[in-house]
């Protein structure tokens, strides 16, 4: 996850040429950062709410192929 803001920052940094004219717009690349960053973020977020989803649903109780496991048949609880 740090290298995907390590990279585009060091890129940006030397990128910077010595010769006049050849500025960055802070604005435009701390804003495009932002909008990586946020793509990232939201794609973690879907895959960790489906998985999570996913889990509920499989082993809720009223799952027809819910067995109870060797230690739940003993009856420690």
């Amino acid at each position: 996850m740090a290298i995907l803001v390590i990279i585009p920052t060091v890129d940006y940094v030397f990128a910077a040429g010595d010769e006049p004219g050849q500025y960055l717009d802070r604005r435009v690349v701390i804003w495009n950062l932002f909008y990586r960053m946020m793509t990232v973020a939201f794609t973690v977020g879907a895959v960790v709410s489906g998985t999570i989803i996913w889990l509920c649903w499989r082993f809720r109780e009223s799952h027809p192929k819910a067995t109870p496991t060797p230690y739940e048949k003993e009856g420690v609880w």
